[in-house]
């Protein structure tokens, strides 16, 4: 009879052992709840704990730097400048009993510091001209021709917090409100800055017409460049054709001016001959088979058909 019931006990023991024993990691922190009321403070330490099995719940949360990743908002600025505001935040459940109370779990948690950090946000984006929240300090830059184009006086205004400070501005009275629901908020920033869609079209039409502006002045430009080396290779080439036919003609000068001399010196050595052969070449170029000549007696040319010595 002993036995038995050493073994129901020992049945039992080992059917409680599991409930009544939860453990706890190195970044959970717990609470136990009592029919959906919590006991006690949180459990923080790792390791095994003891709890009354099948009466106590265990709730586990996180201890580590959690990611918060809100929605991008249309939101005005205080210049009535339509923008999305996206940001995003680092927080932790610093008060895990006071968590549980107020929002029960971790997407409750993201739930509320949406309403939080989207409030704020929007309290401060309308709080300010669009160029605060774009610009973070007064260095100066360097204006581009499209920039002076499509904006530049706005862009060169003088700010006097920067997105930096704005961003600062939200994160601390976000994080005066979020203790009241056990969290700590450490970080939060504007993830991206967007102007609306019907603003963007405007911006996006009005750079598409100084980018027109700019290429058509450059096109014009370039015609007018390619016109005047055109016209610069034109004078080069009738520069140089002028001065190849001026070559030509002194060397063609000085051929012919030399070949007179050599037929000069040549027909010079025998008069008589030069005579007859000039006679030839009238002749030759002056009679064909339908010329008639008539010659008087004493013509030059009747002298040499008469005799070739000329006699």
């Amino acid at each position: 009879m002993k036995r038995v019931i050493l073994v129901l006990l020992a049945l039992a023991f080992g059917l409680l052992l599991p409930s009544a024993i939860y453990t706890v990691d190195e970044t959970e922190q717990v609470i136990l709840t009592q029919f959906g009321r919590p006991i006690g403070s949180a459990v923080t330490e790792p390791g095994l704990h003891l709890k009354a099995p099948f009466i106590h719940m265990v709730h586990r949360f996180d201890k580590r730097w959690l990611e918060f990743d809100g929605e991008a908002n249309e939101i005005p600025t205080r210049d009535k400048k339509y923008i999305w505001v996206d940001t995003y935040a680092r927080w932790r459940i610093s008060d895990p009993l006071r968590f549980f109370e107020a929002v029960r779990d971790e997407r409750g948690g993201q739930s509320r510091l949406d309403d939080i950090v989207d409030g704020q946000t929007r309290n401060a984006v309308a709080s300010y001209d669009l160029i605060e929240l774009v610009r973070s300090s007064n260095r100066d830059f360097e204006i581009s021709e499209e920039l002076e184009g499509i904006g530049a006086a706005e862009a060169m205004a003088e700010i006097e917090n920067g997105r930096e400070a704005i961003a600062q501005e939200v994160l601390r009275k976000s994080a005066e409100i979020t203790p009241q629901f056990g969290v700590e908020l450490v970080d939060a920033r504007f993830k991206r800055i967007n102007y609306v869609e019907s603003v963007q079209e405007k911006v996006f039409e009005r750079m598409i017409s100084e980018r027109q502006r700019i290429a058509e002045r450059s096109r014009s430009e370039g015609q007018g460049r390619a016109a005047e080396i055109r016209g610069q290779k034109e004078r080069d080439v009738l520069a140089a054709t002028s001065a190849a036919y001026k070559t030509a003609e002194e060397l063609k000068g000085e051929a012919d001016a030399k070949a007179t001399s050599i037929y000069a010196a040549a027909y010079g050595k025998d008069t008589s001959f030069y005579q007859f052969q000039r006679a030839l070449e009238t002749l030759s170029e002056g009679l064909d088979d339908e010329t008639w000549m008539i010659l008087s007696t004493d013509s030059e040319l009747l002298r040499f058909l008469k005799s070739p010595e000329g006699r």
